[in-house]
């Protein structure tokens, strides 16, 4: 049985718990360590499983294209309190083995973002999740490091025509 899932707080930015270990470098320093990123999560209610974990795969797949890389490790996946009981992701982050990191819509909208939406602001009380959730899973920040996004917001509609959207933030070095 997976650990259960973390709501965040008010607080300084630090990465979510266990988001760091031995096993991560930073490319240039240590060729054979992956590059170590936070993931942050979002989707429409009801979302399956499957369109999840396919936005995942492409977003990861961005990420190691941009990076040069296909050395990544995910240490941290996190999303909105809204979500902690969204089947479709807490599906997909028991099978990969990640703990989920929530975090409520107060939090996720004190973080700078480059992709603020309207629309995800009415529905959930914050301009951002994916992008914002990545960066304090991270335990990052724009200001910290502006290259710190390595996909600020990757969306796929899935078969049913529900909508996922990753981020990927790079842990910092």
């Amino acid at each position: 049985m997976s650990p259960p899932p973390s709501q965040g707080g008010a607080g300084p930015v630090a990465p979510a718990p266990g988001a760091t270990g031995p096993g991560c470098g930073t490319l240039g320093r240590v060729a054979s360590l992956p590059v170590c990123v936070a993931l942050g999560l979002g989707c429409d209610r009801g979302t399956p499983a499957e369109t999840i974990a396919q936005a995942v795969a492409e977003a990861l797949t961005q990420a190691a294209i941009r990076l040069g890389t296909p050395a990544l490790e995910v240490t941290a996946a996190a999303s909105i309190t809204l979500k902690a009981d969204e089947a479709g992701l807490l599906e997909v982050a028991a099978a990969a083995g990640w703990a989920l990191h929530f975090y409520d819509a107060e939090r996720l909208a004190g973080v700078t973002v480059p992709n603020p939406s309207a629309t995800v602001r009415r529905y959930t009380g914050t301009p951002s999740v994916s992008e914002a959730a990545a960066l304090l899973a991270a335990g990052t920040s724009l200001a910290a490091d502006p290259g710190a996004l390595l996909v600020e917001k990757h969306r796929l509609r899935g078969a049913d025509g529900r909508n996922a959207t990753v981020s990927i933030a790079r842990m910092p070095r």
